[in-house]
């Protein structure tokens, strides 16, 4: 038989390294999916404010708006990844310097928050998927933070990687944001951590707070100058 018939034989077939080729590659995806939410940043402290005030509902809530920004930064990155042309850099220095506003005045917010009522948690979020969303969406971070994790993990089967790969890439990072989503809901609910927050809620609202106004503040570093034209070739 000639040898590139006998290639096709083994394409048939099913070659087993291409298999197990394959499995690392879906593998490395769902893995950079779960770190890349379990990475400490603004979103977690949201969270720990909303989940440890509020409850593991409202928590939930604001992780699945928040899955929408995953899916859109992590698809950005894979195509990336593939070898599609990157979106240019105003896109990211205009979300940048919405971020930037968008979480000064949330620290803002918390920096000076009292309770409404008596009992009632320092700071309440009226509707947590929305706010979720907004932060999932306009995160400027996500796309490279996205971009170097998928890359680490799944660069050693690159030479799997093709745009018809991509929808089962993705549903591999679908499960991957799905558990890391229900894993912080279940750890941000917890009896202990929610009692935790509640003795010691005020320190951690306006440290979170500062930490937020910090955040903005790097955002607007980055995006101005981009925005600008002056930043450095």
């Amino acid at each position: 038989m000639p040898l590139t018939h006998a290639g096709d034989d083994l394409l048939c077939r099913g070659h087993p390294r291409s298999f197990s080729m394959t499995q690392s590659l879906l593998f490395g995806a769902f893995l950079a999916a779960l770190f890349y939410v379990l990475i400490p940043g603004p979103a977690f402290l949201q969270l720990l404010g909303i989940g440890a005030g509020q409850g593991r509902k409202a928590g939930a809530l604001f992780m699945m708006g928040h899955l929408v920004g995953d899916i859109i930064w992590s698809s950005l990155a894979l195509i990336a990844i593939v070898g599609a042309k990157t979106i240019g850099t105003f896109v990211f220095d205009l979300l940048g310097l919405a971020c930037g506003f968008y979480l000064a005045w949330i620290g803002w917010s918390a920096v000076n928050a009292k309770p409404k009522a008596d009992g009632q948690a320092l700071v309440m979020v009226e509707r947590p998927f929305r706010r979720g969303l907004t932060f999932g969406v306009t995160n400027p971070k996500g796309y490279p933070v996205a971009l170097a994790t998928f890359t680490a993990l799944v660069a050693g089967s690159a030479g799997a990687l093709d745009f018809e790969a991509l929808p089962v890439l993705l549903a591999a990072s679908f499960l991957g944001f799905v558990t890391a989503d229900v894993i912080l809901v279940g750890i941000i609910g917890a009896g202990a951590v929610r009692r935790f927050y509640r003795a010691h809620e005020r320190l951690i609202v306006r440290t979170s707070g500062v930490l937020f106004m910090g955040f903005a503040v790097q955002a607007l570093w980055h995006a101005t100058p981009g925005l600008l034209g002056w930043r450095r070739a």
